[in-house]
């Protein structure tokens, strides 16, 4: 059973409000999700850009978020872009080259983008230390995810 992921700030497939963009506040949004299954012993959070042609690879990285308590079931808006959480959790490196959130910021004129908000039951805590990349982060996943889901959103 895959994890359901929601926002209360909006709906799945919809616009992102512009407060939670470059063109706003660039704080990010809140996020929710299901309960996690048994077992899991740490929350991994992903937030990217599938449709970014200038990044490499295609997907351009906005937030990574790993070592979340089992116990976590959100997370609030605006959290701070500080290294390591008061819970533990650990923010990585976005595509701006700076620590935690940086909010969507399309190239003028190419269309609204995808952006995908993952989270992942991991069957236990990953080594790492802040500023870690979302590439590292997936490597380090293999292997330990129980279970995943996802919220997508575009602007």
């Amino acid at each position: 059973m895959a994890l359901v992921v929601t926002s209360p700030a909006f709906a799945e497939g919809d616009m992102l409000p512009a407060k939670y963009t470059c063109d706003g506040e660039n704080i990010s949004p809140p996020v929710e999700w299901s309960a996690l299954p048994e077992g899991t012993a740490s929350v991994a959070f992903l937030m990217d850009d599938p449709d970014d042609v200038t990044a490499p690879g295609g997907i351009f990285t906005h937030w990574t978020l790993v070592n979340l308590p089992a116990t976590a079931t959100s997370l609030p808006e605006g959290v701070p872009r500080e290294a390591v959480l008061p819970d533990g959790a650990i923010q990585g490196t976005n595509g701006f080259g700076a620590l935690g959130y940086g909010g969507p910021e399309p190239i003028p004129g190419s269309g609204p983008d995808r952006y995908r908000f993952q989270v992942f039951a991991l069957a236990e805590k990953l080594g790492v230390e802040p500023g870690v990349s979302r590439e590292a982060v997936l490597g380090l996943m293999e292997g330990r995810i129980l279970d995943q889901g996802v919220l997508t959103a575009k602007y």
